[in-house]
């Protein structure tokens, strides 16, 4: 284990809530446009396995608690990938027993799960609720056909939001939707489309991203040989305009750029943490962690994870930590895409000076304590508070 990783632990302050992120590092297919961690069974081979990465995930845990001493409630949970409803209910179930035997869990956690609508059912759901999950995230990224065909997405248009309704329909309360807007050929009559069957699916919540074409994808590849035509920076900002506008009108507000909710209750608190800088471990491979202020992150391909963990070490491959410039920087880059904004007293008199600009901009709007993102301000989130920080 890195030194610097065991002595954030040892330091941390336990009293506080802490999250784990579970990393799933499978898929039936890979899509054209991610450049997540992630393993279908023909890249793995015989190297790796659904239950060789379930073996080690349950020894990092144990090892985690360990090391968190003493032992930290968890109040969030939160299983991402690939394709954690690969898994299925009982493997999902498992997971989170595997959890519950290493850690205690706080009153009222929140257990999130991320699921592929094609891999879902109403057995499923209903499997995950008697487990004890609390809220699903389905990945939806378009309703219409020829967006998904270009995105590599295997479900049927409309599974998505069936999915979500039987999700509904078997208890859970707290129901996400993502999309992914301005893939190529996509026009605003499909963001339309695709926003009307979010809203008719009853959600409280609402993910949705611009689409990034990422290097070493079969996008970026199909991008670069002018089949497909890059995404437009102003048709990108019209577009989330567009989102905006029609999730206000159904009642789902923003809370962070790309997220938006129906009420306090209904977002996503284990997101809430990455955003606030809180700690969080990060299980299963390339996952990272963060704690104390030294984030360190996990060998990539599951045999190798596999294997560091069957020797009884943490298989980090490589940790930072970050200083008093670095932390701030990363405190205002995180909290100015909240809606609750930047507090002024963590700004220094030079950057609120910059901040003034931006605001008598139309920007930023100014309270008695904070600063926080105009509508206009959303656009330019990320280059608002690049310029804050420029010294």
């Amino acid at each position: 284990m890195a030194p610097a990783v065991a002595s954030a632990c040892r330091s941390a302050d336990s009293s506080t809530g802490f999250g784990l992120y579970l990393h799933v590092p499978f898929c039936a297919s890979r899509c054209g446009y991610c450049d997540f961690n992630t393993y279908t069974a023909g890249e793995l081979g015989s190297s790796a396995s659904p239950a060789s990465w379930h073996e080690a995930v349950a020894r990092e845990l144990d090892i985690a608690a360990a090391v968190l001493t003493p032992t930290r409630p968890v109040s969030t949970i939160f299983v991402g990938g690939g394709t954690p409803s690969l898994l299925g209910a009982t493997g999902l179930t498992r997971l989170l027993d595997d959890v519950r035997r290493s850690f205690d869990l706080a009153p009222g956690a929140e257990v999130t799960t991320e699921s592929n609508p094609e891999s879902t059912s109403p057995e499923f759901f209903a499997g995950l609720r008697e487990a004890g999950y609390t809220r699903i995230s389905l990945g939806m990224q378009s309703a219409a056909q020829h967006v998904l065909a270009v995105l590599d997405r295997r479900h049927t248009p409309g599974r998505a939001v069936a999915a979500a309704r039987e999700a509904r329909a078997e208890g859970f309360e707290h129901v996400n939707l993502d999309l992914i807007y301005g893939t190529p050929g996509e026009s605003d009559d499909d963001l339309r489309a695709s926003l009307d069957a979010v809203l008719s699916a009853g959600v409280d919540h609402v993910s949705a991203y611009a689409l990034i074409v990422e290097d070493g994808t079969a996008l970026a590849r199909r991008v670069r040989r002018g089949e497909l035509p890059a995404p437009d920076d102003d048709v990108l900002a019209n577009r989330y305009q567009l989102i905006d506008a029609r999730l206000a009108g159904a009642g789902l507000h923003w809370y962070e750029v790309s997220n938006w909710a129906s009420g306090p209750d209904s977002v996503c608190r284990h997101n809430i943490a990455y955003w606030d800088s809180a700690d969080w471990w990060g299980i299963g491979p390339g996952a990272h962690s963060h704690v104390n202020g030294v984030r360190w992150w996990n060998h990539k391909h599951p045999a190798r994870y596999a294997g560091t963990l069957a020797d009884g070490v943490l298989p980090v491959a490589d940790s930072e930590t970050l200083d008093d410039e670095d932390r701030h920087t990363e405190r205002l880059m995180l909290q100015i895409r909240c809606r609750t904004g930047l507090p002024k007293d963590d700004l220094a008199g030079h950057e609120l000076s910059r901040a003034d600009v931006f605001v008598a901009d139309g920007l930023l709007e100014a309270t008695p304590t904070h600063l926080i993102l105009t509508d206009a301000g959303r656009l330019l989130a990320d280059g608002i508070v690049r310029d804050i920080l420029t010294a």
